[in-house]
């Protein structure tokens, strides 16, 4: 039983003799931080020292149980953080190397606004806090600048959460330093997580924003995307809401466009690419989506046996492409578009001829040839804009197989062959 006791003694010694070290090395730590305040340049060594002494002194389980040592911890990396943005702010090229500075500062001063009880503690907890907020503060604004999103994010979204500590223990932020400083806030810390790969972090950040009614086009768009991701059905709403707000954004407008491309929205597309003409005119890309639209309105009225309707489309697809082709004559793809545009519309008259062919009277034979005629025609129509369109983009299979297959429609075999050549050249015969 007397060994027992011995051991127990000697063991509560040695715990004794290691929370001793570990408040003596605190407190060295705590003097090298005085000292460096006296002469920042003059004792720049001293800085990491104290870095070094405390995390020794944190290797004690009984020093983590203090709101004095978190204090004290807080209040180093609070320092760390001030070094390097003043180093940064001499030296724009300067790379910062301790980037996790203000998040430790203000982690230390979390964790000692949990322990403190003493009314001094609880004071210094809420000055190195406001502290901690403004580094954080900079170094997000530095890794924005830097285009390192994911830092940007940690730095601006731990922001956000010592705004709150603060506001808890009746502080006052930075941010409320003007009306918009929280929402600014936000906003860069969704903007950033969105950049940043941290996409679904950054969501409910969005969801704040919209709910304050932000005056950011963005962050309608990314609620979209964000949603639609999801595969939420009714994320088209965040759409409608932004351009309710900015009627004259374009990055919505598109967006928008996008969608109703995406759904097959045919009809709704009209109004808003005339719109996205009318806020960039000479966007070629506009004008051959407009044109595509009709076309496929005109492929619809068509199989409905709406002529007439069919026939409207058709010349507004044509009107379009050829806008596309008068703002950028060497466009691919308003050129081949306006091929397509009479290619197509001459296949569809291969029914029908296939019934005039098996109808053997004189009137059939007749209708036969006229429709014919008609179809020739158009394809013939076709044919400059895919040898036009050949020759501005050689490599595309689509154009080689359409001007194979007019060719041989026209019944000049030699050509059509020299399509398929070229064709079976760039696709290994396949």
């Amino acid at each position: 039983m007397k060994k027992s006791v011995f051991i127990l003694i000697v063991a509560f010694l040695s715990t004794a003799t290691m929370f001793g070290q570990a408040e003596k090395d605190l407190k060295s730590a705590s003097k090298s931080l005085s000292k460096y305040f006296l002469d920042p340049s003059g004792n720049a060594d001293l800085l990491p020292e104290a870095v070094d002494m405390m995390n020794k002194a944190f290797e004690s389980d009984e020093i983590k149980k203090m709101a004095s040592s978190w204090i004290t911890r807080g209040k180093i990396y609070n320092e760390v953080a001030n070094s390097e943005f003043k180093q940064k702010t001499i030296d724009p090229e300067y790379k910062i190397i301790s980037v996790d500075a203000a998040n430790l500062a203000y982690e230390a001063f979390a964790e000692a606004g949990k322990l403190a009880e003493k009314k001094a503690e609880k004071k210094s907890v809420s000055t190195g806090l406001v502290e901690a907020e403004n580094h954080l503060n900079n170094f997000a604004i530095f890794a924005y600048q830097d285009q390192d999103y994911a830092a940007a994010f940690d730095n601006f979204s731990t922001t956000l959460k010592a705004y709150d500590m603060i506001k808890g223990m009746g502080g006052t932020s930075r941010l409320d330093e003007s009306e918009t400083g929280y929402a600014d806030q936000l906003f860069f810390a969704a903007l950033s997580g969105y950049y940043g790969d941290r996409r679904q972090e950054s969501k409910p950040m969005f969801e704040k924003l919209f709910e304050m009614k932000s005056n950011e086009a963005v962050v309608y768009e990314a609620l979209y995307t964000l949603n639609k991701e999801e595969g939420a059905t009714d994320a088209v709403k965040y759409l409608e809401e932004g351009r309710k707000l900015f009627p004259d954004d374009t990055s919505i407008l598109f967006a928008e466009i996008n969608h109703y491309l995406t759904e097959g929205k045919l009809e709704q597309l009209i109004d808003k690419l005339k719109t996205a003409i009318s806020k960039e005119p000479d966007n070629v890309s506009v004008y051959t989506t407009l044109g595509s639209v009709y076309e496929q309105l005109q492929a619809q009225s068509t199989e409905a046996g709406d002529e007439a309707k069919a026939t409207e489309y058709f010349d507004s697809a044509k009107d379009y492409y050829n806008q596309a082709m008068e703002k950028d004559e060497a466009n691919f793809e308003a050129t081949y578009s306006m091929g397509a545009l009479y290619y197509n519309k001459a296949a569809s008259y291969v029914d029908r001829l296939n019934e005039f062919a098996a109808d053997l009277t004189p009137a059939g034979m007749k209708n036969y040839d006229a429709t014919k005629l008609e179809m020739d025609a158009l394809f013939e129509k076709a044919l400059p804009f895919f040898t036009k369109a050949e020759g501005i983009n050689g490599k595309d299979g689509n154009t080689l197989i359409a001007l194979k297959e007019i060719y041989a429609r026209l019944n000049n075999l030699e050509k059509s062959n020299e399509y398929k050549e070229k064709f079976d050249a760039l696709s290994g015969g396949e």
